[in-house]
């Protein structure tokens, strides 16, 4: 593959957990050098959550740092402050995610950074509007799933809300930041001028409401839940069939008719004024699921599907996590890698999902162990000799494992 997009590009990543560690990955994935810096003993948070993997990392540190060195810092010692400050130097954006006011009492701000950077891109992530009256609440993946309603459209309507099964507002959070600090490099090749981007979990939550959103404000209510089913198209949802469930998505009422007629032979219903078109189905929802639950329930799996394919309905297998990793599907598209590692001898990482020019974007640098670049980075970076690092790692300043 040819050079990177952000190949030259160097990010210091000082967040932990999940929204500003996604960011920094996503930078990471598009050819950016990432600087991880993490605490010299426990490292990331994540790196204690779920399951080992060697010594220092887990599933869930490796799901979201990839393609990054780590560095130790102490950031609790002035030492260490003025360590991070000088590598801030050095790059082109940092990433951060500290409660609200801690980055600046360490002298690690926007505005301190930019006093020896003046071109830099600072991404800071919050729970909250930072120039709002909740700024200094911190923000967890959970509770801004209910804040934000998101729970409350998960979910049967029997059930209670329903936290969507991995922390999507996390998650989306991080790549709403990566796009804007893109953009923000995008614009500083123009201007010189960096950007301050201020990411809030809360407002990132509530823009995952999407048209559920907007239906509430029209309604002036919560919009019903309907679990696995659509919520404006008829029939699009999860459906038992004799043997197992399958996904079945009629997009317009063309494919109905043919659904009707073709796969559950039942023409009378695709010619029932009721039914005719998707508006009216949803109307009339009530009485068609029922009836098609049972059509559905009478066939075998494998001749529904073959006959949705056959008249170019979208429909598709559920399938178990483990068993979706892997698929054939998967195993082709190159989106399961093994990577080496000193203490497991290897271990699964996710590859990055871009593809440009025909190729997948490469794992470049498996998740790190933790403080793995300490020196190197120090070194190439900032000139220390060995003996400043020696006398940085004897002050509990930095720790290579």
């Amino acid at each position: 593959m040819s050079a990177l997009p952000l190949a030259g590009v160097r990010v210091l990543d000082l967040s932990r957990v999940l929204a500003g560690p996604l960011c920094a990955q996503v930078l990471g994935d598009f050819g950016a050098e990432v600087i991880k810096v993490e605490h010299p003993k426990r490292g990331d948070d994540t790196r204690d959550w779920g399951l080992r993997v060697g010594k220092t990392e887990t599933a869930y540190f490796n799901s979201m740092n990839r393609n990054k060195r780590s560095v130790t810092v102490d950031l609790a010692t002035a030492e260490g402050q003025a360590l991070v400050r000088e590598l801030a130097k050095q790059c082109d954006v940092v990433v951060q995610n500290f409660k609200f006011g801690g980055a600046e009492k360490m002298g690690l701000g926007y505005e301190q950074i930019r006093a020896v950077k003046p071109d830099i891109v600072y991404c800071s992530v919050s729970g909250y509007d930072r120039h709002g009256p909740e700024a200094t609440r911190p923000g967890y993946d959970l509770v801004i799933q209910g804040e934000s309603g998101l729970m409350a459209i998960n979910g049967e309507p029997t059930q209670q809300p329903l936290k969507f099964g991995v922390a999507a507002v996390d998650m989306f959070t991080g790549m709403y930041a990566a796009q804007a600090v893109l953009a923000a490099l995008f614009d500083r090749q123009r201007t010189g001028q960096g950007r301050h981007i201020e990411m809030a979990l809360f407002d990132s939550g509530l823009m995952i409401s999407a048209y559920y959103g907007l239906e509430a404000l029209l309604m002036e209510k919560d919009p019903p839940r309907y679990g696995n089913a659509h919520p404006s198209i008829v029939p699009y949802g999860v459906f038992d069939a004799k043997d197992g469930p399958l996904i079945i998505a009629v997009g317009n009422n063309a494919q109905f008719e043919r659904f009707c007629i073709d796969v559950i032979e039942r023409p009378d219903v695709a010619a029932d004024e009721r039914y005719k078109t998707n508006l009216v189905r949803g109307q009339n929802r009530d009485t068609l699921v029922p009836l098609l639950l049972a059509e559905i329930g009478a066939r075998p799996r494998k001749l529904l599907l073959e006959r949705l394919a056959a008249v170019g309905i979208p429909c598709g297998e559920v399938l178990g996590l483990y068993e979706a990793l892997t698929s054939p599907r998967a195993v082709s598209a190159g989106l399961v890698t093994r990577q080496p590692h000193p203490v497991a001898g290897q271990m699964h990482v996710m590859a990055p999902p871009y593809r440009m020019d025909g190729e997948r974007l490469p794992v470049r640098l498996p998740p790190p162990v933790l403080g793995e670049g300490t020196r190197e980075v120090l070194r190439d970076l900032l000139g220390f000799d060995e003996q400043r690092l020696a006398q940085l790692e004897a002050q509990g300043v930095t720790k290579t494992t």
